[in-house]
């Protein structure tokens, strides 16, 4: 008996002709027995069964049913051209089938290709999104929190400070004499001198404490805790006070600057962020005026 093997007709394997040549080729041969014919696509099957069924009805047949029974030969043949027929008729359908299927693998790759560019597009524009909203809220110069993004989270600590154990408390720093710098090394220099404050200040918080360079040479920082009194606080004042006032470098110059910082507590020295922005503010002149380098706001004052 003859069984047919199919490979794939995409992946064709021209080493099978070489099984049984003649098959492929029609010429109506007696195979051995018991051989499997394996073809490379789905065109050569094809071809081959129905030479070899149009070779079987010009020989002679002879059938034996389990009854023994003889059946004519024209019978034989008769089932075997309609076997023809319905080969045909398949055939035509596999390549009918076969080419819808290479169309729907184009219109796969295509709408692919499409979703993929769409997500890069996305992508992109979300990454300029998150990059204009960085610029929005950060300064340009140290890349500190700019004023909008810290009154922000002012606001927010504000809204959800729940907690009567957690203290708020807010520096206000400024930089002494800055404008000397400005006008005696230009501006440049002084821009360099920012920088190097912003990096030192940066490294003295936590880093769940915000700091913010509000404009000019002024700067804030929040910070939130369990039971911070006084002391714990203006310990942090003196760290900070000591981080500025280390001799920097710039090119061939050798500066050194000081700051005045003031401290506002919630909500004893103010009940809003303005409120709190303004005691600080004032609780940092006082210490500018004494030259004692931090300051608490002072009611009285």
């Amino acid at each position: 008996m003859l069984s047919f093997e199919v490979s794939s007709p995409r992946f064709p394997r021209p080493e099978y002709r070489q099984v049984m040549p003649e098959l492929v080729q029609g010429n109506g041969a007696q195979p051995a027995q018991g051989p499997d014919i394996r073809l490379c696509d789905w065109n050569d099957l094809f071809a081959a069964v129905k030479a070899r069924l149009r070779a079987l009805v010009g020989e002679r047949v002879t059938v034996r049913t389990v009854l023994s029974a003889p059946v004519r030969a024209s019978h034989v043949q008769a089932g075997v051209l309609e076997c023809v027929a319905a080969l045909d008729q398949l055939h035509a359908t596999l390549v009918q089938e076969l080419a819808r299927s290479g169309a729907l693998e184009l219109q796969l790759f295509d709408a692919q290709s499409a979703l993929a560019s769409a997500r890069a597009e996305l992508a992109g524009t979300q990454d300029e999104e998150r990059k204009a909203r960085h610029l929005a809220l950060h300064d340009g110069l140290t890349g500190l929190p700019n004023r909008r993004f810290f009154s922000e989270r002012l606001d927010h600590a504000l809204a959800h400070l729940e907690s009567p154990d957690i203290t708020l408390a807010l520096f206000y720093l400024d930089l002494d004499d800055f404008k000397l710098i400005n006008d005696q090394h230009g501006h440049e220099v002084g821009d360099e001198v920012l920088k190097v404050v912003a990096l030192r200040l940066a490294r003295v918080v936590r880093s769940e404490d915000m700091f913010s360079r509000l404009g000019g040479d002024e700067f804030a920082c929040l910070r939130m805790g369990p039971a911070l009194g006084r002391p714990q606080l203006g310990a942090l004042a003196v760290k900070l006070f000591d981080a500025v006032s280390a001799p920097l470098s710039i090119g061939p110059l050798t500066l050194q600057i000081k700051p005045s910082i003031g401290i506002a507590l919630y909500p004893g020295d103010g009940s809003s962020a303005a409120a709190l922005l303004r005691s600080a503010d004032a609780a940092m002149y006082e210490a500018k005026r004494q030259r004692c380098g931090h300051a608490f706001f002072d009611h009285g004052g």
